[in-house]
């Protein structure tokens, strides 16, 4: 029988070449973490207390403040994740009311379901040529608080898993003006504010609690994270008590120490590799942006549904025009290249950069890609496209997710569905954004756009039925 550390092994001396997530791109200086197990040590005499600092940890986090500029940084052992459980659950009060992106990450449904919270949604602008969500306004923010009296916080994703942001400045002075706190999930955005190639970071655009994934777009190890506070808007004691709940009480050493060398290796010599980041982004995207029948989506569609700025460290390649689907065109990049990208949807293939890119996996792509296109026949009829945005169409909210969830359920064949309220979650991984939430009603064209899913191979979870032919719904 395989074993996960074997398998691990293996796969490191060969030469498949990641254009996914973690940003360290499985390579670091000579030298470091080389033995993980000798450094792995608990809270022993000199080494300090993640949920008490005095010390050495305490230093590491106010210098992490004084990097992306934050009034408190602290760090987290449990991903964005944990972070975004205990900043939304800091912000609001058991079964209040939050006001969310409909395109936010499970975490946001989960803490809404941890707390009991009536959520209320902004809708992204659907964004139709390639098939991505776009932005959240400050016109759909301005109506929706403007017409939900009582909402606690305010919580969207900027950049978006595709790269869009939205308009966080002038959300944010909406926000304020209701005197309530705005929260970012900024998981891949912590590169942001390094170089002015790439967007604004919500910090410096008045959001008052932010949450980055280092280990996405920073050479940082997986499950590595920071929780940022940009005012007093947020209470600081409720926010330290649930980062305590939320996370383990051994928060590991190793995952620590890999936060210090990635930020460390960016106040030491953050613009030498920003500057070079910046650069093969540039080269290559031009290169990408001539192919004939793929396409690069483009930084262009700034000013568009929704989208305040785009973040070109995401390569968006579409399918939209030839006679691939985003799943085949990932594989062919997997299999004949071994570029494994970041993710795959309907009409399009994502692949994730960093600083710790190399000029020759840069070639990698754009040469096979530049293959591939010569290679494949132009399609007939391109059609608009919803890639992974389902939740475009969700289905009306009858039940809070707490209730759903925690109410008798039985489970239907996914077809006759239609009509019945949910009782699970039905999501596309990755991105992990809901198709269909709990306490949504089923619509007869969700399972229409499942079907399509399953035709075409993408990988759906949440429902019990790991086969995707059963899902649960509420009992009437």
């Amino acid at each position: 029988m395989e074993r996960l550390d074997g398998l691990l092994k293996a796969y490191s001396t060969k030469d498949y070449y990641p254009f996914h997530m973690p940003g360290h791109k499985r390579r670091a200086v000579e030298g470091t973490f080389s033995s993980p197990f000798s450094i792995d040590v608990t809270e022993i005499e000199g080494f300090d207390n993640l949920y008490y600092p005095e010390g050495i940890l305490k230093d590491a986090q106010e210098r992490a403040a004084r990097l992306y500029g934050a009034e408190k940084t602290y760090y987290c052992v449990n991903g964005s994740s944990g972070g975004i459980l205990s900043g939304i659950s800091a912000c609001t009060t058991r079964g209040g009311t939050l006001l969310m992106a409909r395109n936010s990450h499970k975490s946001v449904y989960h803490a809404a379901y941890l707390r009991g919270l009536r959520t209320v949604y902004l809708d992204p602008e659907p964004e139709h040529r390639y098939g991505l969500s776009g932005g959240i306004t400050c016109q759909e923010t301005e109506e929706k608080l403007a017409a939900n009296p009582g909402i606690q916080a305010v919580i969207l994703t900027s950049p978006t898993y595709d790269g869009v942001v939205s308009d966080i400045r002038g959300i944010s002075e909406i926000v304020h003006r209701y005197g309530i706190p705005l929260l970012i999930d900024e998981a891949h955005g912590a590169h942001l504010g390094f170089h002015p190639y790439f967007p604004e970071p919500a910090l410096a655009c008045g959001a008052d609690l932010v949450v980055q994934s280092l280990h996405k777009t920073m050479p940082c190890l997986t499950q590595t994270a920071l929780v940022h506070l940009g005012s007093k808007r947020v209470p600081r004691e409720a926010l330290e008590r649930f980062l305590g709940i939320y996370q383990t009480s051994s928060p590991s050493y190793v995952l620590m120490a890999s936060m210090e060398y990635g930020l460390g290796l960016v106040t030491d010599d953050g613009k030498r590799l920003f500057d070079a980041y910046a650069g093969l982004l540039k080269a290559h995207r031009k290169r990408l942006e001539a192919m004939e029948n793929l396409g690069l989506v483009p930084r262009s569609l700034e000013g568009t549904h929704g989208i305040y700025a785009m973040d070109p460290s995401k390569l968006i390649i579409s399918t939209k025009d030839c006679g691939l689907t985003g799943a085949e065109l990932y594989s062919i990049l997997l299999d004949k290249y071994h570029l494994p990208m970041e993710m795959a949807a309907r009409d399009y293939v994502l692949g994730m950069t960093s600083i710790m890119d190399t000029a020759l996996g840069y070639e990698r792509l754009s040469t096979a890609l530049e293959e591939i296109d010569q290679n494949v026949d132009k399609a007939d009829d391109s059609g608009d496209g919803c890639g992974y945005c389902g939740y475009w169409n969700y289905g009306e909210q009858r039940l809070t997710i707490a209730d759903a969830l925690e109410q008798d359920r039985k489970s239907v064949v996914l077809s006759e569905s239609p009509g019945e309220i949910s009782g699970e979650y039905l999501y596309l991984y990755p991105p992990g954004i809901p198709l269909l939430v709990p306490g949504e009603m089923i619509t007869e064209r969700l399972i229409d756009e499942v079907r399509e899913y399953q035709d075409i191979g993408l990988d759906l979870q949440g429902p019990a039925d790991h086969t995707n032919q059963r899902i649960q719904v509420v009992c009437r």
